[in-house]
């Protein structure tokens, strides 16, 4: 047990680390913006990753990995946490159709990016 809950810690600074140096540089590419793109943009490459790696560690035997990567690093890269914080920030700044479309937006491409990490996935390793 502690071994998986030492693998789950240094994932999550591994993943948090990544989604601070994703969203610098996707900020850096399309500069400052009111939409949070770079979080959008880091939930759904986390939930294309995960699908990816159920598929994965399912076909070669690796879901002993599965603390270090998807509870660990995707779940430190990916955050629902920030993404409510900007959903609610939106809304109070009277950005209300913004915040719409950024809850919608996440949702739906994050479950899309997950279907797509499977689906890719399971033909690679079917």
């Amino acid at each position: 047990m502690f071994s998986s809950l030492l693998h789950v810690a240094l994932g999550g600074a591994l993943g948090a680390s990544l989604r601070y140096l994703a969203g610098l540089g996707i900020l850096r590419m399309i500069g400052h913006q009111p939409f949070p793109v770079a979080i959008l943009a880091v939930n759904v490459l986390g939930s294309f990753l995960m699908g990816v790696f159920v598929v994965a560690a399912a076909h070669r035997g690796l879901t002993h990995l599965s603390p270090l990567v998807m509870t660990g690093i995707l779940g430190g890269f990916t955050t629902f946490s920030a993404f409510s914080l900007e959903a609610v920030t939106l809304y109070e700044r009277g950005a209300v159709g913004q915040a719409a479309l950024y809850v919608g937006a996440s949702v739906i491409l994050s479950i899309g990016g997950l279907m797509a990490g499977l689906v890719i996935a399971r033909g690679i390793w079917a």
